[in-house]
């Protein structure tokens, strides 16, 4: 978590104060602008370590884990199980198990060599930034990333296919993850919707009209879940979809 924490926050931010340094406290009074500049620099650090969680939605595998598991539980029919703290964690855990080669060569590379003074904060940066923008370019579909590309050439910037900009590839990113999210979500609820299509024309047919058919496929829906071991075939699934 450590480890995740920092990288994050250098990916984005950038600070340039280097965490074997100290900052001179007593200097602060004195209006010069390297003491300024730390200033900002810390503030500019803390900021980003308070929106690490959305950092982490936006450039990892954590999106389309979450709405999979969101589109399971409503599927089934259960509205608060498993409760979202669970579901959240398992998401979690599976994006630090995917994710894993891509922070340990963020790590190397870019937070440990700027911990050690070997290399300067520019460097450190795009040492950072790299590992997470070949995952992104791996997942993204190409047609979101195309659509960014365009808005951003019709505004007059200048898209390179070398270093994509993150500021193109991470909302490309986010879209393509919601898409193959929803997409997964389909094939999860299809065969609950057949259990349910079922259950209310046996219904139907028995002339229980008062009786809501969701009562009677629920138990049903997590049997069949439970049989065909759900879980292991989803999670399974999920992590091999990305490459």
């Amino acid at each position: 978590m450590k480890k995740l924490v920092l990288t994050f926050a250098l990916l984005l931010a950038g600070s340039s104060a280097t965490f074997a340094q100290q900052i001179d406290l007593g200097g602060i009074a004195q209006a010069d602008g390297t003491t300024v500049g730390y200033i900002i620099q810390m503030f500019g650090l803390l900021t980003i370590l308070s929106v690490a969680p959305g950092l982490l939605i936006m450039t990892t595998s954590f999106t389309r884990f979450i709405i999979a598991f969101s589109i399971l539980r409503a599927g089934i029919g259960l509205q608060t199980t498993p409760a979202n703290l669970v579901l959240i964690s398992l998401s979690l855990f599976m994006t630090f198990y995917v994710m894993a080669p891509t922070f340990d060569q963020a790590w190397t590379n870019g937070v440990r060599p700027l911990m050690d003074n070997q290399i300067t904060q520019a460097e450190a940066v795009d040492r950072i930034s790299s590992p997470f923008r070949d995952f992104m370019v791996k997942n993204v579909r190409e047609k979101d990333f195309n659509l960014f590309a365009d808005l951003a050439r019709e505004r007059g910037q200048t898209v390179s296919t070398v270093s994509v900009d993150l500021r193109i590839l991470v909302p490309a990113f986010m879209i393509s993850e919601i898409r193959r999210g929803f997409e997964i979500g389909f094939l999860i609820v299809l065969p609950f919707l057949v259990i349910d299509l079922i259950v209310s024309t046996i219904t139907m047919a028995m002339g229980m009209m008062m009786l809501p058919p969701t009562v009677v496929s629920l138990p049903f829906k997590i049997l069949f879940f439970v049989l065909i071991d759900g879980w292991n075939l989803l999670v399974g699934s999920l992590v091999r979809s990305f490459t």
